[in-house]
């Protein structure tokens, strides 16, 4: 035997630490398997944090997809209840329509992915404020300086968040839609796009308005549910507006019946009546109700026709009371 074996052997044996004693503790196990030290010393330790942790994932998992469920019926909801209210209004013929269904679709996905990113997020951000407790870090500091971050954001960014929230809301309400033709104060057009913080419009001239939802107090929609053909046919005051009446009813019920404006138009033409007299004749009103966006066509084909046949059965048209001065010198 070698003097250095000699040495070896002389040594006192390490003694197991004192957690090992404990029959069927962690340590024990570990000191069992191990026969370290150091990793049964720290095997309670160790093996409630990770379950604590893992426990912790585990509930983050099952509340996440929990709202995320909830979230989506709660949107699903309110459009098929604002959706019904919209359609209430309007004629039997549009209450279901591909369009509309899509709209609605498109609308449902868009705030509900909205909602669920948002609650995945706030989440992963209170699991991993856990975790980091559970593995002793501070958070008295962390948690200060992102209070003081946020404070600041928020002053910063108030505008940003005031459009966020107006955009969730026109999206929930189904205010408007891509494709609807509206009037939105200082821009009206057709939209192009609808975000959370944007709404694109182009207008009649071609011009592209980007409008901040923020900033949008009104608006009035012009493409939902039906939309109304006005047709103002001025005449003379020696018309006999009985007659024309009923020629102006007959000429557009003929009209609205040719194939390139029938799809369009939901109920018979109504003739109003008088709208107005003023001193150089008087107005007469004729309505008719269409699909929505396709009551300018409408009106234009009606305003056509009419003319015609009042230029064909000589009904009198006003005339500018200077020129009528003028022609009777």
């Amino acid at each position: 035997m070698t003097p250095l074996q000699d040495a070896v052997d002389a040594l006192p044996l390490a003694e197991p630490p004192a957690c090992a004693a404990q029959a069927g503790s962690w340590c024990a196990r570990f000191y069992e398997w191990t026969n370290n030290d150091f990793l049964a010393s720290s095997a309670d330790v160790v093996v409630n944090g990770t379950i604590k942790i893992v426990l912790i994932i585990v509930v983050a998992f099952v509340a996440r997809h929990l709202l995320h469920r909830a979230i989506t019926r709660v949107v699903e909801g309110a459009s098929n209840g604002g959706l019904s209210k919209v359609l209430g209004r309007a004629p039997k013929r549009i209450r279901t329509t591909p369009l509309i269904s899509q709209r609605r679709i498109q609308r449902t996905r868009t705030i509900g992915s909205v909602l669920r990113s948002i609650t995945s997020a706030v989440i992963l951000l209170i699991a991993a404020v856990m975790i980091l407790a559970e593995f002793g870090v501070a958070l008295g500091p962390i948690l200060a300086s992102a209070g003081i971050v946020g404070v600041a954001v928020g002053f910063g960014a108030q505008n940003l968040v005031r459009d966020f929230l107006s955009g969730m809301f026109m999206l929930l309400e189904d205010q408007y839609g891509v494709g609807d033709i509206v009037d939105l104060g200082e821009a009206s057009g057709t939209v192009e796009a609808v975000g959370l913080r944007i709404t694109t419009i182009r207008d009649v001239q071609g011009t592209v308005w980007y409008v901040r939802n923020g900033e949008i107090l009104r608006v009035g929609n012009k493409s939902q549910g039906y939309a109304v053909a006005v047709v103002d046919l001025p005449l003379a005051h020696s018309a006999d507006m009985a007659e024309v009446s009923e020629l102006a009813g007959r000429v557009a019920a003929e009209r609205v019946g040719q194939e390139d404006i029938a799809e369009d138009v939901l109920e018979d033409p109504e003739v109003l009546g008088v709208e107005k007299v003023t001193a150089e004749g008087a107005t007469l009103r004729l309505t008719v109700k269409v699909n929505p966006g396709k009551q300018w066509a409408v009106q234009r084909a009606l305003n056509a026709a009419i003319t015609d046949a009042f230029d064909d059965e000589g009904v009198p048209r006003p005339v500018p009371l200077g020129l009528g001065g003028r022609l009777g010198t």
